[in-house]
């Protein structure tokens, strides 16, 4: 039997999407995402933030950068992937990322009117899955 590495976060952008363009043209976007959970300690509220980052590539990358700002919230769907990198001094570096393969924005439509193209009839639709 196969593993299964899956995903799924709601929560809210740390910073506004950073996309880059690789060879051939493939975009690729990034960002952190921060998950809250409350709980109760010694009788107080205690509230704990888990940060997450974020990599989209391709088509869910263009569509996340033209619609997707700091502070939305937003539910993603992805897999875990580790991969490893030299830093500035050479020395070997190891990051964890979560992959997003779609994602919902959340919230009140009017959360992304400000962002959303006069209606043309096809496109993206906010709170629609990706």
């Amino acid at each position: 039997m196969s593993g299964i590495n899956k995903v799924i976060l709601v929560g809210h952008l740390g910073k506004n999407p950073d996309i880059r363009y690789l060879e051939g043209g493939v975009s690729v976007v990034s960002f952190p995402l921060a998950t809250s959970e409350t709980f109760s300690k010694d009788g107080r509220k205690v509230e704990q933030t888990e940060w997450h980052n974020i990599v989209m590539w391709r088509g869910l990358a263009d569509v996340a950068a033209k619609f997707l700002q700091k502070g939305k919230l937003v539910y993603i769907e992805g897999k875990l992937r580790t991969r490893s990198f030299e830093d500035k001094d050479g020395n070997k570096k190891y990051t964890t990322e979560v992959v997003a393969e779609n994602f919902t924005m959340l919230g009140r439509k009017t959360d992304f009117e400000e962002n959303t193209p006069p209606d043309t009839g096809e496109g993206f639709n906010p709170g629609e899955a990706v």
